[in-house]
């Protein structure tokens, strides 16, 4: 008996979806800190901290759930004919509207941080998005390396973690389908 059809979207656009709120609202806060005139520990110290975050961030992020990832992609199964591939631009409105006010709210925190560390909370931020960039480029080499590109059920991804306790697998389509590059890029 066949499978009916489902909404699937890319699960490294998923991922990056986040990558660019994240850092150009954290390059804001940062710049905000940055040039603010009093601050409980000073620039040079706040900026420092803030660096150091920006690292870990990025590390932290990038290599959150791989092994995860790696075997839903391991035991991916085939997409049905009568699945329905999301556009890339849908799926990126729909994981950023689903968490404006989350996105504010950090913006927010990250500039108000600055108050005690000029910079830092924003560098966090960027760096979390550095880190959501990092993780979707693995992704991308992973599909090119499968020449297969991975897909989610929207609706187990609600929350718009791709891996997580509702997803129960990926499927796969061949490297052609939709209109994102692996790693979840606009096609040239």
């Amino acid at each position: 008996m066949g499978r009916g059809g489902v909404a699937l979207a890319r699960v490294a656009v998923v991922v990056r979806a986040g990558a660019a709120p994240l850092w150009w609202l954290g390059l804001l806060a940062a710049a905000l800190g940055a040039v603010l005139p009093v601050s409980l520990t000073g620039r040079r110290i706040g900026l420092l901290a803030g660096a150091a975050l920006f690292i870990v961030a990025a590390a932290v992020v990038s290599g959150a759930r791989r092994r995860r990832y790696t075997h839903f992609a391991g035991a991916a199964s085939r997409a049905a004919k009568a699945d329905f591939l999301q556009d890339r631009a849908v799926t990126v409105r729909t994981w950023r509207r689903a968490r404006r006010w989350w996105l504010l709210l950090a913006f927010v925190a990250a500039a108000g941080s600055s108050f005690a560390l000029p910079g830092a909370g924003g560098l966090l931020m960027a760096g979390a998005g550095v880190g959501l960039r990092l993780k979707a480029a693995w992704l991308g080499r992973t599909e090119r390396a499968a020449d297969a590109l991975l897909w989610v059920r929207t609706d187990w991804v609600p929350r718009g973690a791709p891996v997580g306790g509702a997803v129960r697998g990926f499927r796969t389509t061949g490297p052609g389908a939709g209109d994102a590059a692996p790693g979840g890029a606009r096609r040239r």
